[in-house]
This record gives structure tokens, C-alpha cells and sequence, in this order.
């Protein structure tokens, strides 16, 4: 009996199956939007954290969290390019039920399953584009296709990358007068990873006038990171 329902069981047209995908594909863009605005608003906490650290002179900490905000305006770089195509795979796939409406049924597009492809190789967005593939696939909108590895690493590899320059770009922009004014050994200092620092950096221990600084410091490492993920 259950069979004979799934056998009857409604298939949707074209035009439903793409009210289907656009109304996903914007609670997408919605879901992105909202983590934008958590890693731009922790990133907040972030600044006040640096101005405090560089008036104390302590570019060990300063610079630390310098980094964060640098790997978070990658991140957030990375959202807006991942919600433009969402947006651009939205558009596309309206073009192919107009010419559904001509042929009778939904034709591939060498630009969805493009997008389709960039977007799995996205940490954030590899499940979620790897059910739309399923989907587009059997709908004969692309075809079936095996992705290169996702870009796990990519935030850490690339912000490794980065000069002294722009990250002491970054830290003059959030800290101002206070970190121009620091000495040019100070301002030139390189920067370690934080679970580097944690064991090897004595001005760590130094971090601040009380007890419970360097704990406050993590914690806002930490829920940066949160909100990046």
C-alpha cells in the first residue's frame, strides 16, 4: 500500500520545483546575512579589546586579536561572494523553467552546475550544496560530478600568508594614534599563533593589570571563532 502511495505520490512540476529551490536558496541568504552580522558584532568586542591592549603597550595581545579580526573580514568576504551565488543560481535556474515552459521540461545549465561546484568546496555551504546537487541532478537541471576537496584550510593557509604590513595596517585603522606612537620594534613584532603564544609567549603571562584578563582575551578569540564557523 505504502508503495502504491509512493507510485501515485504528486511530482512536481518545474515551475514548483523551482518555487521550492528559491525559497531554500533565500533562507540560505537569510542564514548568511545573520552570520554576518554576529561576526561584525563580536568583532566589535574584538576592537575594544585591541585599543585597550595597545594603550597598555602590549602589542603581544594587540596583534593576536589583530589577526582574529583580519581572519574575520576574510570570512566575511567569503559570505558575501557565497550569497551572491546563491543569488546568481536563483536567477539561472528561472531562466531554465522559462525554457521549460517551451520544451516541456527542465534543461542542464552549465552555470548552475558551476556555481553548484564553487559553493561545495565552501566549509560553510558543502552539505547544504551537496543536497541541492542530489536534487538538480535528478531533475536533469546538472550533471552528476565529483568535487575537489573542501577548503578546510583555507582561512588558516591564507592568513599565514599575510604581511606584517596589513596586519599592522589593520592594527593602526582599530588602535589609532596609540599604535603609530609604539616603537617600531614593537609595531613590527611577529605574530604567533594564539595556542603558540599560550605556551610560549612570556609577554602572554603579562597580559594585563589583573587576573582574569588573558581568560577575557580567549574567551573573545573564542566566540570570534564561534561566529565564524
Amino acid at each position: 500500500m505504502d508503495k502504491l502511495k509512493g507510485m501515485l505520490k504528486h511530482k512536481p512540476s518545474p515551475q514548483e520545483q523551482l518555487r521550492d529551490w528559491q525559497r531554500r536558496l533565500r533562507q540560505e541568504c537569510r542564514n548568511i546575512e545573520r552570520q554576518i552580522r554576529d561576526v561584525q558584532r563580536e568583532e566589535k568586542n574584538v576592537h575594544k579589546a585591541i585599543r585597550e591592549a595597545a594603550k597598555r603597550n602590549d602589542m603581544g595581545s594587540a596583534k593576536a586579536l589583530t589577526k582574529e579580526i583580519v581572519m574575520s573580514r576574510k570570512t566575511v568576504n567569503r559570505l558575501h561572494e557565497n550569497k551572491a551565488q546563491l543569488n546568481s543560481i536563483s536567477m539561472h535556474l528561472g531562466e531554465s523553467v522559462a525554457i521549460a515552459r517551451t520544451v516541456g521540461h527542465l534543461s542542464k545549465s552549465a552555470e548552475v552546475m558551476k556555481l553548484v561546484n564553487n559553493l561545495m568546496k565552501a566549509p560553510e555551504m558543502a552539505l547544504t550544496m551537496q543536497e541541492f546537487s542530489k536534487e538538480m541532478t535528478k531533475a536533469g537541471v546538472i550533471e552528476e560530478f565529483v568535487t575537489d576537496s573542501v577548503d578546510s584550510a583555507l582561512d588558516s593557509e591564507d592568513i599565514e600568508e599575510e604581511t606584517e604590513e596589513e596586519v599592522g595596517k589593520v592594527l593602526t585603522e582599530i588602535a589609532g594614534e596609540t599604535a603609530t606612537q609604539l616603537p617600531e620594534a614593537a609595531r613590527k613584532e611577529r605574530i604567533e599563533l594564539p595556542a603558540q603564544r599560550a605556551s610560549t609567549s612570556q609577554e602572554e603571562e603579562a597580559i594585563a593589570e589583573g587576573a582574569d584578563d588573558e581568560e577575557e582575551l580567549e574567551e573573545l578569540r573564542a566566540r570570534l571563532a564561534k561566529v565564524r564557523s
